[in-house]
C-alpha cells in the first residue's frame, strides 16, 4: 500500500507539472497551421454569402493614380494580383484645325462671313477658356492628318489658322476580376469614393479552373463546392481558414 500511494503521488505530480502528455495539449498537426490568428467563424447568412459567386469590371481607369488605388482596395479585400485581369486599350488623341484666339468681336465677325461665304464649316471652340474666342473647322484623328489640313488651308490663302491639340493620346485600363464571392463583393460595395467611380459593370462568371476534371461525375444540378476567388481563405466547417501554403506558393507562382 505504501508503495502504491508512493507510485499514485509520483504520477500525480508529474501530472500537474505537465511531464505526462495526456492528449490535452494541441497535436502536432495543430502546429503545421498557417496564420491561425486569421481563423474566425461565420454566421449562417456570411457562409451563404461564399456560395455567390460574381464577376465585375472596374473601369475604365483612365489615370495611373486610379489604377493604383483601384488594385489597392482590391487587395484590402482578400483579392491577390492572380484574382483579376488587367485589359489595356490606347486611346487616340484629337486635333483640330482652328484659328488663331480672335482679338475682338469684329475680328471674329469678319471670320465666320468669310468661312459662311466659302461654305467651309465651323463651330465655336468648347472646354478651353484661355484659347476663347476660337473656330474650329475640323477634327483630326493624329496631329500629320491636322498639319496637312493647315496646309491645304493656306494654299488656299487662308490666314490666321493653327493646329490645336484638343485631347492627348492616353492609355485606358480596365480590371476584370472573373470570380468574387459575396463576401468580397460586399466589401467592394462598402467602399466610400471608390477610385473607378460609377464604372463597374457586371460581367459573365468564369468557370472555377479543373471543376470539370475534379468532379467528372457530377450533375448539372449539383450545387458547386463554395470557393473563394482570392485564393488567400477557404471554407472549414462554417469557418474561414487560411490557405495552406503549397496553395499561395501556387498563387504567387501565377501572378508572375
Amino acid at each position: 500500500m505504501v508503495v502504491l500511494l508512493l507510485l499514485v503521488n509520483l504520477l500525480l505530480l508529474a501530472w500537474r507539472g505537465g511531464w505526462i502528455n495526456t492528449g490535452a495539449t494541441a497535436p502536432s498537426r495543430l502546429e503545421q497551421q498557417v496564420r491561425p490568428e486569421q481563423l474566425k467563424l461565420l454566421g449562417q447568412q456570411a457562409a451563404s454569402q461564399l456560395n455567390k459567386l460574381a464577376c465585375v469590371e472596374l473601369g475604365p481607369l483612365e489615370t495611373d493614380e486610379a489604377l493604383r488605388q483601384t488594385i489597392a482596395v482590391l487587395t484590402r479585400a482578400g483579392l491577390t494580383a492572380a484574382s483579376w485581369q488587367a485589359q489595356t486599350t490606347a486611346t487616340g488623341g484629337t486635333w483640330a484645325l482652328a484659328t488663331i484666339k480672335m482679338p475682338s468681336k469684329e475680328f471674329q465677325a469678319r471670320k465666320e462671313e468669310t468661312y459662311r461665304n466659302a461654305r467651309i464649316a465651323f463651330e465655336p471652340l468648347q472646354g478651353f477658356p484661355d484659347e476663347q474666342p476660337t473656330l474650329v473647322l475640323s477634327r483630326h484623328d493624329s496631329e500629320a492628318a491636322a498639319e496637312a489640313a493647315l496646309d491645304a488651308m493656306s494654299k488656299r490663302n487662308y490666314k490666321g489658322l493653327r493646329v490645336l491639340r484638343l485631347q492627348s493620346p492616353s492609355q485606358q485600363t480596365t480590371l476584370r476580376v472573373p470570380r468574387l464571392d459575396g463576401l468580397q463583393l460586399s466589401r467592394l460595395d462598402a467602399v466610400a469614393n471608390p477610385p473607378w467611380g460609377e464604372r463597374r459593370k457586371s460581367c459573365e462568371v468564369a468557370p472555377a479552373a479543373g471543376a470539370a476534371a475534379a468532379v467528372p461525375s457530377a450533375s448539372a444540378s449539383s450545387p458547386a463546392p463554395a470557393t473563394s476567388a482570392s485564393g488567400a481563405a477557404g471554407t472549414v466547417g462554417g469557418a474561414v481558414a487560411p490557405q495552406p501554403a503549397a496553395s499561395r506558393a501556387a498563387a504567387r507562382a501565377a501572378s508572375r
